[in-house]
């Protein structure tokens, strides 16, 4: 039996090429180089399956060029802001993420980047590896402390909700904005607010766990940042496209805003160049995933979805 045409976009992680390779015709991108629009096309004449991450994108334009061969477009991401998915369903391609293996690694980059910000982690970095930690004092370095504070979550999904867990070992209030409200088995005691606006008044601490959708981007505007306690500190390991830049820059600038723990952008390789001009900003590069586990996880997951849809089956994250 002929076995279906793969192509993977980047390179994954060792076991999810070895599954790959053992059960597909598989072509992957060794030089772990963005697929380009053009790529995607024309792969879409020779490939039934691609598995791409967040880095290739299927607007409107490019899904209205794919062949008719693929079928199937098995994302190796949670957001799939990168899909015009309404387009991609239009032309009868199935397309699939990787919910749920990927949140306690991601929460715990949430945890590192609200502890880094809060406790002036790159400034006492940066003192101690310059070798000009010299002199010590009741005033030096006073940061905010997280135990026993109120934490704000816009956004109680999988990541959200692992998160709370995490911040509950550190004694914090946890109050959160969602769609709908939790039930008591999975809110643990948090306060459920009905609006944004209001949860914001609370947050000593605000940490962004909902995807990016029209009616998420720049959720974090100059409005919103002056509703939050002044001193507030905030952590986005969720989507850049949730928080306007210059309006965080404005608000770190007043003192509004004290710190902030960020792991995504608005422009995404390359982050703001703003931002480096400023020490309490903690910065890493996108990383929320990246564990072997969950990058293990993640490839098994897209490739349990292509083992079903191509048995037959409905495909478990089918979207």
């Amino acid at each position: 039996m002929t076995k279906p045409r793969l192509w993977i976009t980047r390179r994954l992680s060792d076991a999810t090429l070895e599954r790959a390779a053992r059960d597909y015709d598989v072509v992957i991108n060794h030089a772990d180089t963005p697929g380009t629009a053009d790529e995607i096309i024309a792969a879409s004449a020779d490939f039934d399956a691609i598995i791409p991450c967040h880095s290739e994108h299927f607007s409107a334009e490019v899904v209205a060029q794919l062949a008719p061969r693929l079928r199937i477009v098995a994302n190796h991401s949670v957001g799939v802001d990168h899909c015009d998915l309404p387009a991609l369903k239009a032309r009868g391609i199935a397309v699939t993420n990787t919910p749920d293996v990927l949140s306690d690694a991601t929460a715990e980059l949430a945890m590192l980047l609200m502890l880094g910000a809060a406790r002036h982690a790159v400034t006492g970095d940066r003192i101690v590896r310059s070798g000009k930690w010299d002199s010590w004092s009741p005033a030096f370095m006073v940061g905010k402390q997280v135990t026993g504070a109120r934490l704000g979550i816009i956004g109680m999904g999988r990541v959200g909700q692992a998160f709370a867990a995490k911040a509950r070992g550190f004694d914090m209030d946890v109050h959160y904005f969602n769609r709908s409200e939790l039930s008591a088995d999975k809110a643990h005691g948090a306060t459920y607010h009905s609006s944004v606006e209001s949860l914001l008044g609370v947050a000593d601490f605000l940490s962004l766990h909902c995807p990016a959708t029209p009616e998420t981007l720049n959720l974090m505007n100059a409005e919103r940042f002056a509703m939050l306690p002044k001193g507030a500190v905030i952590v986005n390991s969720a989507r850049g496209a949730l928080v306007d830049e210059d309006a965080l820059l404005g608000a770190l600038e007043s003192d509004q805003i004290a710190a902030a723990g960020l792991d995504c952008f608005q422009v995404e390789p390359g982050g703001n160049p703003a931002f480096a001009a400023h020490d309490n900003i903690f910065m890493l590069p996108h990383i929320g995933s990246a564990t072997r586990k969950t990058r293990d996880a993640m490839g098994f997951r897209a490739l349990d979805n292509l083992d079903a849809f191509f048995a037959g089956e409905t495909p478990g994250d089918l979207l």
